[in-house]
């Protein structure tokens, strides 16, 4: 039980962290937060036995720490190039294995999708699509806290969902505005 409590306050970390990504405006920003969030779900899918979600909160936070190495030596492109596709091509071949090691049926290879398309939202360079997809990595997420028995984590995505609809009106409204000035 006390494995458990520890579990749900990692959690809330998690969700802290990762609920000011769709807030937030800059891409390297973006990265930073999730970074800070996937060393809380670590430790909390350690605690609640949860190892689908263990192996993509690594290839999560190895994902992130690959952008900001390559946006630091690099620079932020405007555009998708060859390396941010070898990294997504990396990261997908990552989860696939990751998951082929960690299956526990169906509802185990729901993180497995939720990463997946995080990390494709997380290659794109546009906030807006960022903050779209969200919604369905978000919607994976919340199955995966119903099959896990995370109450926090099922709260806490209802809450993130809330989140990325508040976040991509937000952008929409932006993009509109500028278009429209």
């Amino acid at each position: 039980m006390e494995h458990y409590l520890i579990s749900q306050i990692f959690t809330i970390i998690s969700y802290i962290f990762l609920a000011s990504t769709y807030h937030v405006k800059s891409r390297k920003t973006v990265l930073k937060l999730n970074c800070i969030s996937q060393i809380a779900f670590i430790v909390a899918y350690i605690l609640l036995g949860a190892w689908s979600g263990l192996m993509m909160a690594i290839v999560a936070l190895a994902r992130n720490i690959i952008y900001i190495i390559d946006e630091n030596k690099n620079g932020m492109r405007k555009k998708t190039n060859k390396t941010d596709i070898i990294i997504l091509v990396i990261m997908y071949i990552i989860c696939i294995l990751s998951a082929i090691f960690t299956y526990d049926g169906i509802f185990s290879l729901l993180p497995v999708i939720a990463t997946m398309l995080y990390t494709y939202a997380v290659c794109q360079k546009n906030i807006k699509t960022y903050k779209l997809l969200g919604i369905p990595t978000e919607l994976l997420w919340t199955g995966y806290n119903i099959y896990i028995r995370s109450i926090v984590g099922i709260v806490l995505e209802v809450i993130m969902l809330t989140n990325c609809f508040t976040g991509y009106i937000m952008e929409v409204k932006k993009n509109k505005k500028v278009i429209n000035n």
